[in-house]
Formats: C-alpha cells, sequence, structure tokens
C-alpha cells in the first residue's frame, strides 16, 4: 500500500516554471525536489538554508569597510576617468 499524501498549494506561474527547468537540469521534477527540502528540513530541524533581508557576506563587508577607510584617508589618489586610462596604458 503507497503510504503519501498529496499537498495541493498555489505559487506564481513565473517561479514555477523557473524551478521546473533547474529541478530538469538537474535530472529531479517539483516532487522529489520538494521531498528533498522537506526531509533535509525534517533532518535539520529548521529550513536547510539561511533566510535573510539582504545581509551582505562577510568578504563584501569587508570590501565596505575597505573603501569606507580610502574614501576618508587624505593620501588615497583620486582619479577620472582619463586619468586612470592614461594611468592604466602607462
Amino acid at each position: 500500500m503507497n503510504n503519501t499524501s498529496n499537498v495541493s498549494f498555489r505559487i506564481d506561474s513565473e517561479l514555477k516554471k523557473q524551478a521546473d527547468a533547474l529541478f530538469q537540469n538537474l535530472g529531479l521534477n517539483m516532487t522529489t525536489a520538494f521531498n528533498i527540502f522537506l526531509r533535509q528540513s525534517v533532518r535539520k530541524g529548521r529550513i536547510p538554508f539561511d533566510v535573510t533581508i539582504n545581509v551582505p557576506n562577510s568578504e563584501t563587508i569587508e570590501a565596505m569597510i575597505e573603501s569606507l577607510k580610502l574614501l576618508s584617508d587624505p593620501n588615497t589618489k583620486a582619479y577620472n576617468v582619463e586619468d586612470a586610462l592614461k594611468e592604466l596604458k602607462a
């Protein structure tokens, strides 16, 4: 006897199309992909990936801090596009 349940939900048509294409490229169908997601969620006891709102990663944060330091350093040489191109060609 098959021990499965049907689940029905609504998603954006374009999102479904993109997800179907992705899963097909991975050799999966939508059902298998969702089963993987659900099994990982249960196994880990959480959503199996970070859910964030535009939080930059540590490399981006370091680059932002470095750029702020350079902007506030009076010894940092500033270039306009023409001068930068001249210096690159030199």
